[in-house]
């Protein structure tokens, strides 16, 4: 089954209610309002493209060692992952369809990391529930999603939402900025250029790690939702 189709059965599944997720036909539409919103505003057209040179950075692991992309990069391509949180299940969905392609993209010589705003801890947790053997990385305040153009605010209104339902991002994050990322891969070439870049304001769509397979044999695909 593809990354999707498991996404999309998992959708289905939440906005009908279904145990163990109960969850009332309000907090969809308040959930649906704000993806629709971040859509329509086109936050997602501002994010860096495939061809544009690729910001680097210096992040720490959940061990507190910093990982720095040029250094990556110069061992080969690296693949780019962003992501919200450990609490987003959709997320965990992606990481873990991420570590099913991980020999695939070793075999091309690409190294693979992921990017969130939480915190070592909850970066921990992420690595240890999704069985992971790539690193999971901090990025604080999402200061490098936004060198990417993924950041974004939170509207009021969902933040109330997330505060009824016990999800404290500054409690994850270690932040109070009430941001978050647009979901995002890239690849970079060994020249720090954007081969591959897939940017959906849409959380619930996520691309195929498959996809990214022709930008790391050399190729250029730049596709924003």
């Amino acid at each position: 089954m593809s990354l999707q189709a498991k996404l999309d059965a998992f959708k289905a599944d939440f906005e009908a209610g279904k145990p163990p997720y109960n969850v009332p036909p309000s907090v969809i539409e308040i959930m649906h309002r704000a993806t629709n919103e971040l859509i329509a505003s086109g936050a997602a057209s501002a994010a860096l493209k495939a061809g544009d040179k690729a910001p680097s950075f210096v992040l720490n692991d959940p061990d507190g060692r910093p990982v720095s992309s040029a250094e990556l990069i110069a061992q080969g391509p690296l693949v780019v992952s962003f992501y919200r949180g450990v609490w987003c299940p959709y997320c965990n969905m992606e990481l873990q369809a991420l570590q099913e392609a991980l020999p695939a993209f070793r075999a091309l010589g690409a190294n693979l990391v992921a990017i969130s705003p939480q915190n070592a801890v909850n970066t921990r947790k992420s690595t240890r529930v999704n069985g992971l053997d790539f690193p999971i990385l901090s990025d604080p305040g999402n200061a490098t999603a936004a060198a990417f153009g993924l950041r974004f605010a939170l509207p009021d209104y969902l933040i109330e939402l997330y505060k009824s339902l016990k999800n404290d991002l500054p409690a994850f994050n270690g932040d109070r900025s009430w941001t978050l990322p647009m979901p995002g891969r890239f690849v970079i070439g060994h020249d720090g250029v954007i081969r591959y870049a897939e940017v959906n304001p849409d959380y619930t769509r996520r691309p195929e790690p498959a996809d990214m397979l022709p930008a790391l044999r050399g190729g250029h695909v730049s596709r924003v939702a």
